[in-house]
């Protein structure tokens, strides 16, 4: 035990072996569902030869690539940051980029832009365009990604929903009525939650999680609602007829790197290379600052240990998640319940790696947490994140807007990446009329110039494809 403390750090850090534990519970608990979301929406692809992939092996080999790359990050970088399949990106991926080319074709870009950035990493470059931000600007990516946690954990449960119609766009559960069975689950569960935390109840957010789930439980027992319409959003919360089942590991290695660049054309692939590049890229970053301030682990200059460590972790993830069929693998922000919980070493990555490689042989236990139970933690850990908001000097417009528009930009469209976009621009384009170019770092002009191309790509894609 003492060496694990000490290559750990957990004494070090404030924390102890229980709180560990206890935080790499509450992570797994808050993002299990990708071994069944994912699978979902890759199974929805139909890729440019016609092929579709299965729902078991899809679910097998995102549950392995997810334990052994969130237990690398445990034991390399030693921060409680856990991996799995990028939601966004594997949207991304399945909707736009497979149906011009075989899936085996998209997953090799997938396997080259993991790679580029593990480069970008290897020299340098991204870690020192992450010491070029702001200390302010990374609190405020912070307090936009606690925004988008909340705003995650209400449309997941069905408290927040579409009203399709032009005005307003969302509202509250269906006709502006919270009149389904889960949608009160999740509020007597996030009551709950609140209430544990506010007395200072040691693993309030994972004691809500499963005291929500056993109630979904004995509701769906009761009422029988079953799944969509009014029912459960994605995981049916009853007891499966089996526990176990053997994974199928079919698609590893499914991918090549270079038929795609002849079969869709070099400048369609350059592009889908780039948009993925710039998402991974700068989500990481933001998940990897927002999860550090949450734990108390953001030194006083915005820097996080071992973020070297970190980013070079999470790229390769991008690149296995490729070389599994599974997408891009990313950094997840529901750490952050994790962190929550107590959670301030990797040692609570080893706990949610394995139980993600237990979920291979063990996929029907998984779908008993509904999305009601687990967004109980997003909710409560999007008000924590919050609290950074206070460090921001707001009389100064110079940092002022950029950070507003950081905070507002993620949760609105649902990207990290356009949030810190909106930023950076903001404030490049702030000093500039101010007459301080000077002010602005050298690695953020190119920054800045990437994120134009970037949210110019409709256009690009318009006069050249």
């Amino acid at each position: 035990m003492s060496r694990l403390d000490r290559y750990f750090e957990i004494s070090a850090r404030g924390s102890t072996l229980s709180r560990e534990v206890r935080g790499g519970l509450a992570t797994f608990f808050t993002m299990a569902y990708i071994v069944v979301l994912n699978p979902l929406i890759l199974n929805r692809v139909t890729d440019g030869q016609g092929g579709k992939l299965g729902i078991a092996a899809v679910a097998a080999a995102t549950a392995l690539v997810a334990g052994v790359m969130t237990i690398l990050m445990g034991v390399v970088a030693r921060f409680p940051l856990a991996l799995a399949a990028g939601l966004g990106v594997n949207a991304m991926v399945a909707f736009e980029i497979a149906p011009k080319m075989t899936w085996a074709d998209a997953m090799g870009l997938v396997v080259i832009e993991g790679l580029i950035i593990a480069v970008l990493v290897l020299t340098g470059l991204r870690t020192a365009i992450f010491h070029s931000v702001p200390t302010q600007l990374k609190t405020a990516i912070g307090v936009g990604i606690g925004l988008f946690l909340a705003l995650i954990g209400f449309v997941d449960a069905g408290f927040v929903t579409s009203t399709g119609n032009p005005s307003p766009p969302i509202g509250l559960g269906i006709g502006g009525k919270l009149i389904t069975w889960p949608g009160l689950v999740f509020v007597v569960g996030l009551l709950l939650t609140i209430v544990l935390l506010v007395r200072k109840v040691r693993g309030a957010i994972l004691i809500g999680i499963l005291s929500t789930t056993v109630l979904a439980i004995i509701v769906e027992a009761i009422a029988k609602l079953g799944q969509g319409g009014r029912g459960w959003s994605l995981n049916v919360p009853k007891v499966p007829d089996k526990l176990f089942s053997a994974p199928d590991l079919s698609l590893l290695g499914q991918f090549n790197l270079f038929d795609s660049w002849r079969t869709a054309g070099p400048v369609i692939c350059a592009m889908f290379v780039f948009t993925l590049l710039i998402t991974d890229f700068f989500d990481t970053m933001g998940t990897m600052v927002a999860v550090g301030q949450e734990g108390g682990l953001v030194t006083q200059d915005g820097s996080v240990p071992r973020a070297r460590e970190i980013l070079l972790v999470d790229s390769l993830a991008a690149a296995a998640g490729g070389a599994a069929s599974t997408s891009s693998n990313t950094s997840y922000i529901e750490s952050a319940a994790g962190v929550a919980e107590g959670a301030r070493t990797g040692f609570a990555n080893l706990v949610t790696g394995g139980l993600f490689l237990v979920a291979m042989f063990l996929a029907p236990l998984v779908t008993i947490v509904p999305f009601e139970a687990a967004s109980t933690a997003l909710v409560v850990v999007g008000f924590l994140m919050m609290i950074g908001i206070k460090t921001i000097e707001w009389s100064d417009y110079e940092i002022a807007i950029p950070a507003f528009l950081t905070i507002v930009v993620m949760p609105f469209t649902y990207s990290i990446a356009n949030g810190i976009g909106a930023g950076l621009i903001t404030y490049t384009l702030i000093k500039v009329v101010r007459g301080k170019p000077r002010e602005v770092h050298p690695l953020l002009w190119v920054v800045s110039a990437l994120f134009v191309l970037y949210f110019a790509r409709g256009v690009t894609e318009l006069m050249f494809v």
